[in-house]
C-alpha cells in the first residue's frame, strides 16, 4: 500500500512539474516561502517590526501556487505573512 501511495504522489508531482513548466512563461516573478512556491505577476512586500521581531507581509496578484493537494492552483490574490526567509526572483522577459 505505501508503494502505491508513493507512486501516486510521484505521478502527481510529475504532472505538477509539467504544469509549472507550461505556465511559467505567463508570470513575472517566482516567490519562495518556507511553506509554498508561487508564480506571480505582481508582488508587493511590506516588512513589519513587531516589538523587535520583524515579519514580512507579501501580497501577490495573478498567481499560481505549487501545491499538489490544491484543486485550483490559479488564484487572483494571495496574502502571505511570515517570520521566515522569503525569496523573490524576477523572471527574464522574453522579447517578441
Amino acid at each position: 500500500m505505501s508503494e502505491e501511495v508513493e507512486r501516486y504522489e510521484a505521478e502527481i508531482e510529475l504532472q505538477l512539474y509539467k504544469e509549472y513548466r507550461d505556465v511559467c512563461p505567463m508570470f513575472a516573478y517566482v516567490v519562495e516561502t518556507e511553506r509554498r512556491f508561487y508564480l506571480a505577476n505582481d508582488v508587493r512586500t511590506t516588512v513589519h517590526d513587531d516589538g523587535g521581531r520583524a515579519y514580512v507581509e507579501l501580497e501577490l496578484s495573478d498567481a499560481w501556487v505549487w501545491d499538489m493537494y490544491r484543486q485550483h492552483r490559479f488564484v487572483s490574490t494571495v496574502r502571505i505573512i511570515t517570520f521566515k526567509d522569503v525569496n523573490i526572483e524576477e523572471l527574464p522577459r522574453k522579447e517578441l
